[in-house]
């Protein structure tokens, strides 16, 4: 896969050898986390296919993106990189959440999740979509508690 291949808010499936690939990438990198700690910097060695080699200095948040990325990708996961800015399609929003459409699409009618239309089609802030996220999940864990609590009141955990 190229570099033009990718296009924005696609998802990106490793191949088994990319999964490989990414493992040992992380290992390796997971060694050079300490030395990072305080820089502002990462510089990497890039060899391209045909032995050529060159440096190149990213900023060292981007290096933590870029080891979150390979972790994922070392799992088989597929990857989708998007400025928090990016407006989503209801689909897009869905699949983020791990919900269906129809599901996400009352959620919005309900005010619970902002959005805005463009013409007759819905558009969904990723910052809005992961609050809602955060929110969901934050509400589910004290569900859990209040859940395990009971079971333990009533002698069943």
């Amino acid at each position: 896969m190229t570099s033009s291949d990718v296009h924005a808010a696609e998802p990106v499936a490793p191949t088994e050898e990319d999964a490989r690939i990414a493992r040992a990438s992380v290992e390796r990198l997971a060694h050079l986390r300490a030395f990072r700690s305080k820089r502002r910097r990462v510089r990497y060695r890039v060899e391209t296919e045909n032995g050529e080699e060159d440096s190149v200095a990213i900023p060292a948040a981007a290096a933590v993106l870029l080891e979150r990325i390979l972790a994922e990708m070392a799992q088989g996961n597929s990857i989708t990189l998007m400025p928090v800015h990016a407006e989503l399609t209801t689909q897009q929003a869905a699949d983020l959440l791990k919900v269906s459409r129809p599901f996400l699409v009352e959620r919005l009618e309900k005010g619970e999740i902002p959005f805005r239309l463009v013409g007759t089609h819905r558009r969904i802030r990723l910052t809005d979509v992961m609050r809602y996220k955060e929110q969901s999940d934050r509400e589910r864990v004290e569900a859990l508690q209040k859940l395990a609590a009971l079971d333990q009141s009533l002698g069943q955990g």
